[in-house]
């Protein structure tokens, strides 16, 4: 099936290339216009999924905006990002990101963070003017171009549709996590945002081209009305005129859209109730998204507090959302040809909302595990001194033991260091924050005589004087090595660093310079660096992903099989719209909760949505399904029935009325004759 695609797919961009495309219309049984629609959704959602990914983490390390605030502004237009323009939003955001623009000082950052976020807003700004205009429309548009003899085409249509929506989603969230993670700049360096959203931006101005190209082959259907228009005119009209009728002399309606039948077809309002049905259903559905969403904002920053060492390769915190779209793909398959066929053989009816339970379900342990992870960073997490209290850590410089005496205790130091340096009189402060982004930072103490000269390849630390020490300076995870120089002699020392950690090298006065002083440098550790790996995440995202197919799949297919005929859309609405709440939702958790630690947070949110999950369960209970498009079959023929039924009616009060003036044409027929026969007679 994908292999004839494939096919269709390149034989119809040789024939656009090198004939015409009047003359390619169809491609081995397919509308040449789906190609064009093909590239322009895979462009599109690579530069959704990849915007998206680094999203947090540009608010957070660029726009130097705390956690609360990153997370609060990430998902209030992720609410939006579900159907919209997203062109010149990362045109918008590639320019903003651009550190050089305000980089007076040429130290990395930009000095004014005004401009870029005025800049960024912008960009989220065009994206609520343009919601709507691309994920609700595309999948429709493209099921368009088939007719009522390409089913099998269209089939394979929407399972390729799919297949490239998790593709641009897998390959950017590999890709712009690696562009981020890279140092760029014209006078300075820093990580590169502007390159991890320009090449989304190109992707979506390659996507438009590619659609505008094909715009003289779409079938393009005619317009009939807007149906949200209708159906909300509708309601709006039963509730006024319920309102208007609710004294007790008027009777009362079976249902209170009944109300309605005064101005709108029995069709319509019947259709409109069923569609209210399953509207009421989706009530508690935002609670799961509320969850599924923070899998790119709570879980990334949680990530950027792990290990990503995997041996040969390093993984970037943005890049651990990868698993998502790989278990999308692992596990739709297993679960529509292995476990729901194992669930029914066993005689258990699993129906579509049993499965969206569970869907919630298992999104409520994947908060439990994300907890668990939290509660064991949170032992290797350093704990800093509150603003009423103060921190001494000491180093001694010299040979022999020294004793420091406070008024209730006193501290015995064979050779220690940390918070504050009192030796000789030299004091120094130390870092009061955890180093971000996976990097660590590093300084040097010299302890000898005589200037000492500390580089790197990736630094030059300068010249320390005896006595004192060098500025922290970021280094990033991997082995280094540098090279101590004094006049002509010099010697090296390496060390691998791992992800967050913050170390002092201390240079002593017994240094003994040769081709290697490794045994001679002393390391303390400041600040531990990251231990808990992120390994340890892939259970909660196999947990989420494994509700997001039981929940979300689950629920499009309920919401399509149980919409009438011209609610399809109605629903579609609802369903996108359930999305956005819940991202609402997350907001005010944010900004209300204010919960001391994280793994608290985690723990509200699971219980939330466990206590949802049995409300919909108590709901779900209570719901009759219905075959939509057998009820208006019969509901039509009812109608048909009533009105012959009408003419029936109409038909016999006529027939009295006929007789009568048959009996009264008789009479006057038998007068004429009687007249004639009178006349002859005389």
């Amino acid at each position: 099936m994908f292999t004839k695609f494939v096919l269709a797919l390149l034989n119809g961009l040789l024939c656009i290339c090198f004939v015409s495309p009047e003359q390619c219309k169809t491609v081995f049984g397919y509308p040449i216009s789906i190609f064009f629609i093909i590239v322009n959704e895979f462009c599109e959602r690579f530069s959704y999924y990849g915007m998206r990914a680094v999203l947090v983490l540009y608010f957070k390390y660029f726009l130097r905006w705390d956690d609360d605030l990153a997370i609060s502004i990430y998902h209030t237009f992720v609410a939006f990002l579900s159907g919209s323009d997203l062109n010149y939003f990362t045109v918008a955001m590639a320019v903003s990101a651009i550190h050089d623009i305000t980089d007076s000082d040429r130290d990395g950052s930009p000095d004014n963070l005004t401009f870029h976020v005025v800049l960024s807003m912008m960009g989220l700004l065009l994206i609520a003017l343009g919601t709507g205009g691309i994920k609700p429309c595309v999948a429709a548009f493209g099921g368009d171009q088939f007719g009522d003899h390409q089913d099998k085409q269209r089939r394979t249509f929407f399972s390729v549709f799919y297949l490239c929506i998790n593709g641009g989603s897998l390959l950017s969230t590999i890709i712009t996590p690696i562009l981020r993670a890279q140092d760029c700049g014209i006078h300075s360096k820093s990580k590169c945002y502007s390159l991890a959203f320009g090449v989304p931006a190109a992707l979506m101005a390659v996507s438009l081209v590619v659609f505008i190209m094909g715009s003289g082959m779409y079938y393009k259907t005619k317009p009939e009305g807007n149906i949200m228009l209708k159906v909300s005119k509708c309601i709006g009209f039963a509730i006024k005129n319920r309102f208007r009728h609710r004294s007790k002399q008027y009777p009362k309606k079976e249902h209170w859209m009944d109300w309605a039948e005064e101005k709108y077809d029995k069709l319509l309002i019947a259709q409109i109730k069923i569609a209210l049905r399953v509207l009421l259903l989706y009530i508690p559905l935002p609670m799961f998204w509320t969850l599924f969403d923070q899998k790119g904002s709570r879980w990334t920053l949680q990530a950027t507090t792990m290990d990503g060492n995997f041996g040969s390769i390093v993984i970037q915190p943005d890049q651990m959302q990868t698993i998502n779209p790989i278990l999308i793909l692992t596990l739709v398959p297993i679960m529509d040809s292995l476990v729901f066929p194992l669930i029914k053989k066993c005689g258990l009816n699993f129906t579509p909302l049993k499965k969206m339970t569970v869907g919630m379900i298992l999104g409520a342990l994947a908060f439990v595990c994300a907890a668990v992870i939290q509660l064991q960073i949170d032992k290797t997490l350093p704990v800093f001194p509150s603003a009423s209290q103060s921190q001494l850590k000491f180093l001694n410089m010299g040979n022999t033991p020294i004793t420091v005496e406070f008024p209730e205790n006193q501290l015995n130091l064979a050779g220690a260091l940390v918070q504050a340096f009192i030796t000789n009189f030299l004091q120094a402060s130390d870092l009061i924050y955890k180093p971000q982004e996976g990097n660590n930072e590093i300084r040097f103490i010299n302890g000898m005589s005589t200037p000492v000269e500390v580089s790197s390849a990736a630094d030059h630390y300068g010249q320390i004087e005896p006595l004192q020490y060098s500025n922290y300076s970021e280094i990033k995870s991997g082995r280094a090595t540098f090279t101590l120089q004094n006049g002509s002699q010099s010697c090296e020392y390496s060390k691998d660093f791992g992800f967050g950690g913050s170390y002092t090298f201390f240079i002593p006065s017994t240094l003994t310079f040769g081709s290697n002083c490794q045994e001679s440098i002393t390391e303390s550790v400041d600040i531990k660096p990251n231990s808990v790996h992120m390994a340890l995440q892939i259970p909660q995202y196999f947990l989420i992903t494994a509700g997001e197919v039981m929940f979300s799949v689950t629920g499009l297919e309920f919401s399509y099989s149980q919409a009438p005929s011209n609610m399809k859309s109605v629903l579609q609405a609802g369903w996108l719209l359930t999305n956005a709440v819940g991202n609402f939702i997350v907001l005010i958790v944010a900004e209300i909760a204010k919960l001391p630690k994280q793994w608290t947070e985690y723990i509200l949110f699971a219980s939330l949505l466990l206590v949802v999950s049995i409300i919909f369960s108590i709901m779900a209970s209570f719901y009759t399904y219905i075959d939509p498009t057998a009820i208006e079959a019969e509901f039509k023929k009812k109608s048909r029935d009533d009105e012959d039924d009408e003419d029936d009616e109409d038909d016999k009060k006529k027939e009295p009325q006929k007789s009568k003036e048959m009996e009264k044409r008789d009479s006057v027929s038998s007068d004429d004759e009687g007249k004639k026969y009178v006349q002859t007679s005389m």
